[in-house]
């Protein structure tokens, strides 16, 4: 079992873990050239890329492609694959079934959401030699209506049982843990709760790393970054945001350059002297400095 080692060891040497998901090839090679220290092939692909209002949507054959289009593009970087709703809830044997899947195409672990009955299924998983990243708090999984993407552990109660589902999971034998949308505090009792790395996501700065979601970070998405994102990263990816007019603009500089049937011997077509600009550009430039801002920002 690879597992998730290395972001223990970051975790002893008290640095900050950087984890950002991707969805297919180019976006994984953009976040392993930036240098951040797991990619998640999250479920989170149901809304961001296919379309789906949520992630309960996405099946397991969609996840598994999307996630060997992320391993084709990362080397070094570790992956972990996410078990989509629905295929490892109802028993052991279809949950490690599932995660067999994602280990086979170059994953390092999968993530699951929850605890209470979900103890079991960690448990099956680690038994079959499959590392396992827990994620407490909000979970998107469980959501139904826009109403249940909500903060969690604001009452006594409910603070108690994130805490108590974070230990358990810990416990289980998760080698990581996310924890999701849930007050400082609350993260502050988790951190001194549990030992394995602990990645949070609008859960305040306590935790040894964030998460963020890669169209979030590069502001590919017409919304406006999540409230969780940090200031600095929202100015910047509302600037670079998708909108109408940008796209109005860029069809248009697209219609004028297509009458280019190849690149003669100048250098090519202005199209494919745009295009490679804008991947050096990329690749050079935009990323990294989002990366660096994830890892050394402040967070609410």
């Amino acid at each position: 079992m690879k597992g998730l080692s290395g972001l223990a060891e970051k975790k002893h040497r008290h640095e900050r873990i950087v984890m950002v998901t991707a969805y297919d090839y180019p976006s994984a090679r953009v976040v392993e050239r930036a240098g951040v220290d797991v990619v998640l092939a999250g479920d989170s692909a149901a809304t961001t890329v296919l379309g789906y209002e949520t992630t309960r949507a996405v099946s397991i054959e969609e996840m598994l492609m999307l996630t060997r289009a992320v391993r084709r593009g990362l080397t070094t970087t570790l992956m972990v694959g996410d078990l989509p709703f629905g295929t490892y809830e109802d028993n052991d044997d279809l949950a490690v079934a599932s995660a067999r899947q994602f280990i086979d195409i170059g994953c390092d672990a999968i993530k699951l959401e929850g605890a209470g009955p979900m103890l079991k299924r960690v448990e099956a998983l680690v038994a079959a030699g499959i590392a396992v990243m827990g994620h407490v708090g909000l979970a998107p999984q469980h959501a139904r209506t826009p109403e249940d993407f909500r903060a969690r552990g604001r009452d006594a109660a409910s603070a108690v049982s994130i805490v108590n589902d974070a230990i358990a999971l810990e416990q289980a034998g998760c080698t990581a843990l996310v924890i999701e949308a849930v007050p400082s505090n609350v993260t502050e009792v988790v951190m001194q709760r549990v030992a394995i790395p602990v990645i949070g996501i609008g859960a305040g700065p306590a935790t040894d790393g964030q998460v963020l979601v890669y169209h979030d970070l590069l502001g590919l998405l017409e919304t406006r970054p999540a409230k969780f994102v940090p200031a600095s990263i929202r100015a910047l990816s509302t600037r670079t945001r998708c909108s109408p007019r940008r796209s109005s603009r860029s069809i248009r500089v697209f219609e004028r350059t297509s009458r280019y049937a190849d690149g003669g011997s100048s250098g090519g077509s202005p199209a494919l002297r745009l295009k490679k600009r804008s991947a050096a550009a990329t690749a050079k430039n935009a990323s990294p400095i989002h990366v660096k801002r994830l890892s050394s920002t402040r967070w609410p």
